[in-house]
């Protein structure tokens, strides 16, 4: 792995990390699903534009449908929208904690339920990482946490893992921007009646909302996707992949610094497992699925 990659990597894990932190500050000063149906819609729009430009197609395969439908539900209606209400109640770093357990759940799903070979120090590295999420779930409900949000983003995890073994092997090669873009799409379709049936558009106005809702539509929702792309063509998925190691402990730093968030030792104890887990699942991988492209907050 040169240096670039690490680079790429790196910037990657960073963008998809922050964005828990920025997502926390627009619900606190608007309605979740309001505010994400119009994020999806801004940065799908721009994704199509940018891959029209690119010369990629609108016009998908059977199974570049069927990927595009489902992750624009599952990902950013379920996924997402799930994790944007609960926001309004737990603190973003447990937020991130959560979701960074994706690579322990899809592993963990596809050797219970899909037959998928799965070597000793992956299995030690599942063990270690679901030990690590208790871990912080157990200190953090003890202390008060909103089971309510708590659940809620357990769920939109669940739901990413289901959707990401449902479209494993579909490709979207030469058209992955397309794709992206019309995944959004599909969300925003999804979330925008539910949002005008169960919430008012009730918006604190502010610096502070305005620029975190701009960098969560531009920067993870499009700039992290490109470099990620970049960086499974440059050194492959599952190589790409031992990055996602880094988010646990991004997720919770970003937000201890941005918003104040309170890091325990325990917490800090359960991101360290958390990422051993990741890291031996990942580098004992061989041929397997790779984590979704596409999971952005």
């Amino acid at each position: 792995m040169d240096f670039r990659a690490i680079v790429l990597g790196v910037a990657f894990a960073a963008m998809w990390s922050s964005a828990f932190t920025s997502a926390r500050m627009i619900v606190l000063d608007a309605p979740p699903l309001t505010a994400l149906t119009l994020r999806f819609l801004i940065s799908g729009l721009i994704g199509i534009a940018i891959a029209r430009m690119l010369g990629q197609t609108w016009h998908l395969t059977r199974g570049q449908w069927r990927a595009t439908i489902i992750f624009g539900i599952c990902q950013n209606a379920l996924y997402l929208g799930l994790n944007f209400v609960a926001m309004q109640q737990i603190e973003a770093g447990l937020a991130s904690i959560i979701a960074s357990s994706l690579p322990l759940m899809v592993a963990l799903a596809g050797w219970m339920f899909l037959g998928d070979r799965t070597r000793p120090l992956a299995l030690a590295g599942l063990g270690a990482g679901m030990f690590g999420v208790l871990l912080i779930m157990g200190s953090r409900l003890s202390g008060g946490v909103d089971l309510t949000g708590l659940v809620l983003c357990i769920l939109a995890a669940m739901a990413l893992t289901v959707a990401t073994l449902s479209v494993r092997g579909l490709a979207a090669k030469g058209n992955l921007l397309m794709v992206v873009g019309l995944q959004m799409l599909v969300g925003a379709a999804f979330l925008a009646p539910v949002a005008l049936v169960t919430e008012t558009f009730t918006v604190n106005w502010s610096t502070r909302l305005v620029a975190a809702f701009a960098y969560t539509t531009l920067v993870p929702g499009l700039v992290a996707t490109l470099v990620w792309f970049v960086l499974v063509e440059r050194i492959g998925a599952v190589r790409a992949a031992t990055f996602h190691f880094l988010n646990p402990f991004l997720g919770v730093s970003v937000a201890a610094i941005l918003l104040g968030e309170h890091l325990g030792w325990i917490d800090v104890l359960g991101v360290a497992i958390i990422t051993a887990g990741i890291f031996a699942v990942q580098i004992s991988k061989t041929n397997r699925i790779p984590p979704a492209p596409y999971v952005r907050t």
